[in-house]
């Protein structure tokens, strides 16, 4: 397969409203082909990155094709894109931003399996299939999993100092309460950490109803450490959290705010804090959170950090499971994926 061939299949399908025709809108794949579920999949950076990365993994003649839904779009439009992926033969899984906890709320029923990630945070992020048995019949399995824990703390990880929480005390907030940001707070409140988490979690929200759902999760997991769910309808209290947090804190964006709309859930007053660690998970669209942070940089000396490992580490971790590959997730290979992935970014 030559790249040209591949990004040919890379074309974004945006889903017509429901009617009496919609169901029109996926044809059979006519090769082994992953998907991405989001909502602008066109202006992403694997539409160029995926091809690179399939010839060095050696994965022959693949393709990737885009799946545009609304935010929170109609229960019946997700059902009619797992529907599709689960019963074309060679439609072999896909990644899922955006529309995680959407998604498996209106198709539970659609996958075989669920992965303990995905019963415990109620979000897929991945979707594959594998041959297996219901019964007595061998048949294939349609997969759901939440890799976002794992991608999560292996991007954190990369950026963060060596027992950053033990040394500082410092604080992390978490702006959005979606899957992102469960995924997150699960890595941080993981108990291999021991001693070092940060001394309190604030997580924030425009939605009373996704406060409740996450909060939920972090009493299962028997957070150790205060967790305070702040109701955010508007920029400006979420500025008032972020004055509160001490020197090193980490305050990550985990709205989609900049990349799936535009914004932040900042305003321009914000003042993050001293020798704060600043993370967008966005790495395209305005940007606005991240630009507000550099700004602020030098003054406050920040530690600004896009979503662009936090992308590496989603793909590759979702791609080892359509696949069913191995895909290293540190050392030379992973840094090798890393390198192709810059040289085609957009």
């Amino acid at each position: 397969m030559t790249t040209t061939e591949s990004v040919r299949n890379t074309v974004a399908i945006v889903l017509p409203a429901m009617g009496a025709h919609s169901e029109t809108a996926f044809e059979p794949a006519t090769r082994p082909t992953m998907y991405f579920i989001g909502v602008t999949t066109g202006k992403s950076s694997i539409m160029a990155v995926f091809p690179k990365w399939a010839e060095h993994l050696g994965l022959g003649a693949v393709a990737i094709r885009g799946i545009d839904c609304k935010w929170h779009d109609d229960p019946a439009v997700y059902r009619r894109v797992v529907s599709f992926i689960k019963s074309d033969p060679l439609s072999l899984g896909a990644l899922v931003t955006t529309h995680k906890i959407d998604l498996l709320a209106a198709c539970h029923d659609l996958f075989d399996e669920l992965d303990s990630s995905a019963q415990l945070l109620g979000e897929v992020s991945g979707i594959s299939k594998r041959q297996g048995d219901r019964g007595s019949k061998a048949q294939t399995l349609l997969c759901g999993h939440a890799k976002d824990p794992l991608t999560s703390g292996l991007s954190l990880e990369a950026f963060l100092p060596e027992r950053h929480w033990e040394r500082t005390g410092a604080d992390a907030l978490i702006l959005g309460a979606g899957g992102s940001s469960i995924a997150l707070s699960c890595a941080l409140l993981d108990p291999k950490h021991g001693g070092n988490v940060p001394r309190r979690l604030f997580v924030t929200d425009r939605s009373p109803g996704r406060l409740r759902e996450i909060e939920a999760i972090h009493k299962r997991l028997g957070a150790s450490i205060p967790v305070e769910y702040i109701h955010a309808a508007r920029p400006e209290e979420n500025d008032s959290v972020v004055a509160r947090l001490a020197p090193h804190s980490l305050v990550a964006n985990a709205t989609g705010l900049g990349k799936d709309a535009p914004g932040s859930p900042l305003t321009d007053a914000a003042m993050f804090p001293e020798h704060g660690l600043a993370w967008d998970f966005n790495y395209r669209g305005d940007l606005l959170f991240l630009t507000q942070a550099r700004r602020q940089a030098g003054m406050r000396r920040l530690h600004v950090e896009d979503g662009w490992v936090y992308f590496l580490h989603g793909w590759t971790r979702v791609m080892a499971e359509v696949f069913h590959i191995d895909i290293p997730a540190r050392g030379p290979g992973f840094e090798q994926l890393s390198d192709i992935a810059a040289n085609v970014r957009t």
